[in-house]
């Protein structure tokens, strides 16, 4: 620990982990009304007030349990809309509150359901287009909100595809299906039919990066992100009355990840790339004057995240790094930059560490856009490189078809204020650096993927960033498997590591996708290994970590929710029993009332109080005592609560 470290105050878990001040801030269509989440008896909840006098709050949800994580506005202002899930089942259902009256009401009442919103309006504005699987929980049927009266209206009773579109009318455009291939065919609608032959095609290589992006509101023009003869996702406009394509933007690094579109018009006014940072690209000149002038008044990124219909105010999120983010309210036409609220005012004045985007060469050749956060003083020059080696997490993302992105993250913050150094690393397979990217990774889980781990790991050795024998592999979802997988498969690279809902055996994990996924399924075959045949179920066996269990040696933690739909408990308990057999430590977190990740934030402070202390344990960084973390979390101790620091003494007092 250098001196700097030593005098650097310890960030505490809560101020990271949990409840925010304020999120999620929004405003009406309208412009009348300013909503965002906070806290009420200490869950989040929706709270609302007048955009004339934003003092004047007040919560309008009554959430007791488990957070309300995201809102969205009716498009006639006269509801807040949300979607919420029981214990992390991932059964989302819709909830709407009336604004003048305060009434909420279940607006999907079923059991066992998961709504997808196809569509809103601009000119319906009383209505919206719903996706709904309580008939067959593999098939959303397509049903026709009426937000005054609460009635359901089928539209389309479905049993052959995986998603719909639907124009601003709320008029059925488009279906969409997995063919043969594992790519996706695009069916038009008329009269709420689905015509026999598809009007657009992509194979699987393109799965991944080429989707419809949605009709201008005049149905004139379809967007589309598409990869299609080409590498990287451009953003292509097509006249859906001849079919001719134009493209709008493209990126040779990256996919085109985003859009700012006219709220009423639909029209793209701007569209952004993100390679190691979000870079936008104006097409409206008004549009880019405006963010040209945000730029130049906040540091780090931002985002426009809320519009007015009549586009004079902008709620826009502000991530300046090395200070708690920010939100701002915009006016446009008088020129204004109004504070709204600080996410997390606690940080103020801690010793946030910035992040440093990077570029790391795999042992084939390719390039893997990474992200390194170092502890506070090991940087004297503040060249991205710590003054002597550090003990180092991989911290690796989920998905596996996801990416890590610039900006803040509270576990980089956490594991750099405690002493080490931070890695996150796209790996082939991740998305946003186009389809060749992604493709490299086909069959290739516990492979080249993995290769491309322990190749960052070598790098950030070399480099003088990592000491060899303090890393440690960390991540959630896929980054849970790659833990088990470094554990297993080079069991002598990393010190320890931690699993959070990660899956130990890839035949058992496709076996228990949720219904609604076997829509997909091919693709998962296709990229993963295919159980149905020979070659494939030998391919998954070998890439399980839970075949090569006896071979883990390094201490390892793992957590898991019990309602998980995605990654079974089964997946973490198949791989605690392997390693009691061959008489390995490892300590099991389970958490009862949790799905796929954590949400509440009790149950996400003290796994990262665990997750620090064994860390500490293993390769020697700083740790905030346990205290009184577990009382108000669910979480439960199944094995090993001796290998972590202070965790006996924690569950007994």
């Amino acid at each position: 620990m250098t001196a700097s470290l030593d005098t650097a105050p310890l960030i505490p878990r809560a101020a990271l982990f949990g409840n925010p001040t304020r999120a999620a801030g929004q405003i009406s269509p309208d412009g009348q009304w300013l909503s965002w989440l906070a806290p009420k008896d200490g869950v989040l909840n929706i709270w609302l007030a007048p955009a004339s006098d934003p003092e004047a709050a007040r919560p309008i949800t009554t959430a007791t349990e488990r957070p309300i994580r995201q809102h969205f506005w009716a498009p006639d202002s006269s509801r807040v809309m949300y979607i919420q899930d029981k214990g992390g089942d991932e059964n989302f259902l819709l909830y709407g509150v009336d604004v003048a009256s305060g009434a909420e009401t279940t607006l999907t009442p079923f059991d066992n359901t998961r709504i997808d919103l196809i569509g809103a309006s601009t000119t319906a504005k009383d209505k919206l287009l719903l996706g709904i699987n309580n008939r067959d929980p593999q098939w959303h049927d397509v049903y026709l909100l009426d937000l005054t009266s609460g009635a359901l209206t089928l539209v389309l009773e479905n049993s052959a595809y995986a998603g719909f579109m639907a124009d601003d009318s709320l008029t059925l455009r488009m279906a969409m299906q997995q063919n043969a291939a594992g790519g996706t065919d695009c069916f038009r609608v008329n009269g709420n039919v689905v015509e026999a032959e598809p009007f657009e095609s992509t194979a699987m290589e393109d799965a991944l990066t080429t989707a419809p992006a949605g009709y201008t509101s005049d149905g004139s023009t379809l967007y589309w992100i598409d990869s299609r003869g080409r590498n990287t996702a451009a953003l292509i406009a097509q006249d859906t009355a001849t079919g001719a394509k134009r493209v709008i933007g493209e990126d040779a690094r990256a996919d085109i990840v985003g859009t700012l579109r006219h709220p009423l018009t639909g029209v793209v006014e701007a569209y952004a790339a993100n390679y190691l940072q979000t870079e936008w690209t104006a097409l409206d000149p008004a549009i880019g004057a405006a963010l040209q002038w945000l730029g130049e008044r906040l540091d780090g990124e931002f985002s426009v995240t809320s519009r007015t219909d009549d586009d004079t105010v902008w709620i826009i999120a502000n991530d300046p790094l090395v200070k708690p983010a920010a939100t701002y309210i915009y006016d446009r036409p008088a020129g204004t930059l109004t504070p709204f609220y600080t996410s997390r005012p606690e940080l103020a004045g801690m010793p946030l560490q910035p992040m440093h985007g990077l570029e790391i060469v795999s042992r084939d050749g390719l390039t893997l856009p990474a992200f390194l956060t170092l502890p506070p003083g090991s940087d004297s020059d503040g060249d991205g490189r710590p003054d002597t080696a550090l003990p180092m997490v991989l911290l690796v993302h989920g998905g596996p078809w996801a990416r890590d992105n610039y900006g803040f993250n509270s576990a980089h913050q956490l594991l750099a204020n405690r002493g080490y150094g931070v890695l996150s690393v796209n790996f082939r397979g991740s998305t946003g650096f186009g389809k060749d990217f992604i493709n490299a990774a086909n069959l290739e889980w516990g492979g080249k993927m993995h290769d491309d781990l322990i190749d960052a790991v070598t790098w950030a050795i070399d480099q003088g960033i990592a000491q060899a024998d303090k890393v440690a592999i960390m991540g959630g979802s896929y980054g849970g498997y790659a833990t088990l997988a470094g554990l297993a498969f080079t069991p002598e690279t990393f010190a320890c590591g931690v699993d959070i809902v990660g899956p130990s055996n890839l035949e058992t994990l496709l076996e228990t996708i949720p219904p609604y996924w076997a829509p997909l399924v091919k693709q998962f075959h296709e990229r993963m290994g295919n159980p149905n045949t020979d070659d494939g179920l030998a391919l998954l066996k070998a890439a399980s970590p839970l075949h090569q269990a006896d071979r883990i040696v390094k201490p390892l933690l793992i957590a898991q929710g019990a309602n998980d739909p995605r990654v079974a408990q089964a997946e973490s308990d198949q791989i605690v029993g392997a390693m009691k057999t061959a008489g390995i430590p490892v300590t099991y977190v389970l958490y009862p009332d949790e799905g796929h990740g954590f949400a509440r934030p009790e149950n996400n402070i003290a796994f990262y109080a665990i997750a620090e202390n064994f860390l500490a344990a293993c390769i020697g960084g700083r740790a905030e005592p346990l205290g009184a973390v577990m009382a108000p979390s669910s979480a439960q101790i199944i094995e090993g609560a001796e290998h972590v620091h202070g965790l006996t003494a924690a569950l007994a007092g």
